[in-house]
């Protein structure tokens, strides 16, 4: 009998939807001056989370404009939003490493 609420592997919820992006980062690696790649913690943002920093922090689009954008609802790119500042500011106030890789995006 299936389990609702359940994927494969045990995982809750709906599957991640791809989101719309307009251009991929030149830079994907950031490291604290001074500190070797040995030392530093990494923090991982993705592709979709750093989309969602360029368009309201970056371009100064509502979040309803930006979700709108990236094909998703305000809420969802909330989400993304509120994941990817925490990581900056944890690689920030915490010196790690930050690298932009992975996700689930379309390149429009």
């Amino acid at each position: 009998m299936p389990r609702y609420g359940h994927r494969h592997g045990g995982q809750r919820g709906r599957c991640r939807g791809r989101r719309w992006i307009e251009q991929l980062p030149e830079t994907t690696y950031f490291r604290p001056y001074g500190q070797s790649r040995a030392i530093a913690n990494t923090v991982i943002i993705t592709i979709e989370e750093l989309e969602a920093l360029r368009l309201v922090d970056l371009e100064d689009l509502t979040q309803e404009e930006a979700a709108a954008m990236m094909g998703v609802s305000r809420k969802t790119l909330w989400n993304d939003l509120h994941r990817a500042r925490k990581k900056v500011v944890n690689a920030l106030v915490n010196g790690c490493v930050i690298r932009i890789e992975g996700g689930n995006y379309v390149q429009r």
